[in-house]
């Protein structure tokens, strides 16, 4: 099977993105499975910090290898937003394919040193293991939002120059109008394409949209004409799977079998997967 890099490079040249899709449970796992072996794309799975102390994230790792043995799909496991070099050692260690520094509420200084640290770390790994920044602030959960996040910051292309340079990631993800999670009674604001674009031309390595959840098709068309390889979908997962969970326990309230009442979340899981791979791979 090609490297998580190689799929990656084969995007930016077909402007085409790979989806990244969180995940806590097994379920979604499965669900996520599936629409990428429908749709015959690669898929990475990602677990931020509370979702892989839930679910473990070597436990992660080698339940996506499996799967991804069994059904013949190209997936990988990223460890999303990583706060401490401790934590990233931690998910290097457990056979993650990438890793998410997110250093946005450091000073600049301690940013770059502590992303060079994780890119140190995993260069000497012995595996091909991405490393990933992060430029800006679009806000920190991936749930319903009452109003946009306070302090958003965009990315501004020089900026993301130096940051890539400097630091030798193999990814960055700016903020380009993008928010984590998704407005209850709003569109999420439009994306900045010409900023996406601006810093496409003065970084050579791959661009990452997180916050996709609540991003109209349309933008999300320009945004990977633009330049972007990757899109981050979490919080639309969480609410497919809660309104299954729901529904289910609704119209049968005596239910008590997890397998059957987790049946209708794997499946919705899997239609918001499915839709959002086909988009993403310009179906």
């Amino acid at each position: 099977m090609k490297t998580l890099k190689e799929y990656i490079s084969e995007a930016e040249k077909n402007h085409t993105a790979i989806g990244h899709f969180n995940i806590s449970t097994m379920d979604a796992l499965w669900g996520i499975a599936q629409a990428a072996k429908n749709v015959g794309v690669p898929v990475i799975i990602g677990l931020s910090e509370g979702e892989r102390e839930f679910f473990g994230m070597k436990q992660a790792a080698l339940a996506v290898k499996s799967i991804s043995e069994e059904l013949g799909v190209p997936m990988f496991v990223n460890a999303d937003h990583t706060y401490s070099f401790e934590k990233v050692k931690e998910a290097v260690d457990a056979g993650v394919d990438a890793v998410i520094f997110d250093g946005t509420k450091l000073p600049a200084d301690e940013r770059i040193t502590i992303t060079k640290r994780c890119v140190s770390y995993a260069g000497a790994s012995g595996r091909s293991v991405l490393v990933e920044g992060e430029l800006g602030f679009i806000g920190t959960s991936s749930k319903l939002l009452d109003k946009l996040p306070e302090g958003v910051e965009l990315t501004g292309p020089i900026e993301a120059a130096h940051f890539a340079e400097v630091t030798g990631v193999d990814m960055l993800a700016p903020a380009v109008g993008n928010i984590h999670g998704m407005l209850k009674d709003a569109p999420n604001p439009r994306l900045d394409i010409v900023r996406i674009g601006e810093i496409k031309k003065n970084v050579s390595v791959p661009l990452v949209l997180h916050g996709g959840s609540g991003i109209s098709d349309d933008d999300f068309r320009a945004a990977i004409k633009a330049g972007v390889s990757i899109i981050h979908i979490n919080t639309e997962i969480r609410v497919a799977w809660k309104d299954a969970v729901k529904n289910h326990l609704a119209e049968n309230p005596d239910d008590v079998a997890p397998y059957q009442i987790l049946k209708g979340a794997r499946e919705a899981v899997r239609m918001v997967a499915e839709k959002r791979l086909k988009l993403f791979s310009g179906r």
